[in-house]
């Protein structure tokens, strides 16, 4: 699956948890997760939970509303999913988990639609001036929340790591 996107250029970023490798699995992999852990989540609300189809609408709290797909499933391990607006262009993202001892750590790793018709060579500025700060931030502010929650069982509060240009209101 990784083929169609890996012409792209990525961000990824890692955070380690006090979980073991089932417990970040428990945490990051139930319907509607978001809801409870993802502090730009206006909503996450299932469209399809079965064994081999999981597709939510994850809803941003600025309204921006994408639909995750996602394309693998690996008990334990992690899953991929495309994301974007319906009938939009899609982002590429892989969630990855690994044990570190008795912990574990959580990669997120997105490959943007955002300038994917460029060619690398031209697109590699903006990127690493533009799309690349803001997806860090984006990606750090989420595993803070997955984090918040696993530490303290709270819902995170919304915004609560800084606001996002791309997704707070």
């Amino acid at each position: 699956m990784l083929s169609n996107y890996e012409n792209r250029l990525s961000v990824t970023k890692s955070m380690e948890f006090e979980l073991s490798r089932d417990e970040l699995w428990d945490l990051i992999s139930p319907p509607g997760n978001l809801n409870h852990n993802h502090p730009f989540c206006k909503s996450n609300e299932v469209i399809s939970w079965g064994e081999d189809n999981h597709i939510d609408k994850l809803v941003y709290l600025n309204g921006r509303s994408y639909i995750r797909k996602f394309l693998s499933w690996e008990e334990g391990k992690g899953y991929s999913l495309s994301i974007g607006e319906e009938n939009g262009p899609q982002s590429f993202v892989v969630w990855t988990i690994e044990s570190i001892g008795i912990h574990s750590k959580l990669t997120i790793t997105v490959y943007p639609f955002i300038l994917a018709k460029i060619p690398k060579f031209v697109a590699i500025i903006p990127h690493f001036l533009w799309v690349k700060p803001r997806l860090n931030s984006y990606l750090k502010s989420v595993l803070l929340g997955f984090k918040h929650f696993s530490l303290s069982g709270e819902i995170v509060p919304r915004n609560h790591f800084g606001k996002h240009p791309w997704f707070s209101d």
